[in-house]
């Protein structure tokens, strides 16, 4: 048999659950005795219980809804530096990865990019030309003005010796990105707005535009200078977020 020292009882109530716990507990003005104060606790504790019980719940609903999305994005930013590493079968896996996880997701807030053209890109890298186009084109019905994945369309079919089409894709989607270049820089009150600062990218587009309307292509010329007006755009918020005012390190030499 238990002894209880109702002062003591009396006097717990008081100072801890009312004054200290009482956020936790609600304990009333008055002393209930010690086994009422454990009912009440008891009662408090399994409410608090399913509580957490409901919140876990709800946590993995949230985890297993956004679980492809997660994936899908950690395998394109992985994919888009191994990109810039030339590593681009690593890149074409990481990119496959992140379509099969979620193939409506789109990567980045300064300038958005379905993952399809992320994939179509690498496909083009690693020669699957055909893989490609279809990548490529499937992007582009989602978003017929990604300037970005036309150009790649235009260098894929080029590739498979449609070259009137594929010359006017590239031209399309050179100009493409000039323009939106332009009107970003001139309208935003963002980062955005120190885009290639000191026209790197515009002016090498300006001479590719040129190389692809003379009568006579070098088309491993153009082919090769498009690439890498490309990958440059590619790199150019990552670059602009890490210092505005600096000189790009991109390669434009033949």
């Amino acid at each position: 048999m238990i002894l209880v020292n109702q002062n003591f009882s009396s006097t717990l109530c008081s100072r801890c659950f009312r004054g200290e716990f009482s956020e936790f507990f609600g304990c009333g003005e008055t002393a209930l005795g010690l086994g009422g104060e454990m009912n009440l606790i008891v009662g408090r504790l399994e409410n608090y219980k399913m509580k957490a019980l409901v919140a876990l719940f709800s946590l993995s609903v949230l985890v297993s809804a956004c679980g492809g999305a997660f994936q899908a994005r950690s395998a394109v930013a992985l994919g888009r530096q191994e990109l810039f590493r030339a590593q681009n079968q690593d890149a074409l896996e990481s990119f496959e990865v992140a379509a099969r996880e979620d193939p409506g997701y789109s990567f980045g807030v300064d300038r958005s990019e379905g993952v399809f053209s992320y994939l179509g890109r690498a496909q083009y890298l690693n020669g699957q030309y055909a893989q490609a186009r279809q990548s490529l084109e499937r992007d582009l019905a989602r978003d017929p003005g990604n300037s970005l994945s036309r150009l790649y369309l235009g260098l894929t079919l080029v590739r498979l010796n449609e070259r009137e089409k594929g010359l006017y894709d590239i031209v399309w989607g050179l100009t493409g990105i000039r323009y939106y270049i332009n009107y970003v820089t001139s309208d935003a009150n963002d980062i955005r707005r120190f885009w290639d600062r000191h026209n790197q990218i515009r002016d090498a587009i300006a001479s590719a535009v040129k190389m692809a309307e003379s009568p006579n292509v070098n088309w491993n010329a153009l082919i090769v200078f498009s690439e890498r007006i490309a990958l440059a755009w590619e790199q150019e918020p990552d670059f602009t977020r890490m210092s505005p005012e600096m000189t790009r390190p991109y390669n434009f030499n033949p």
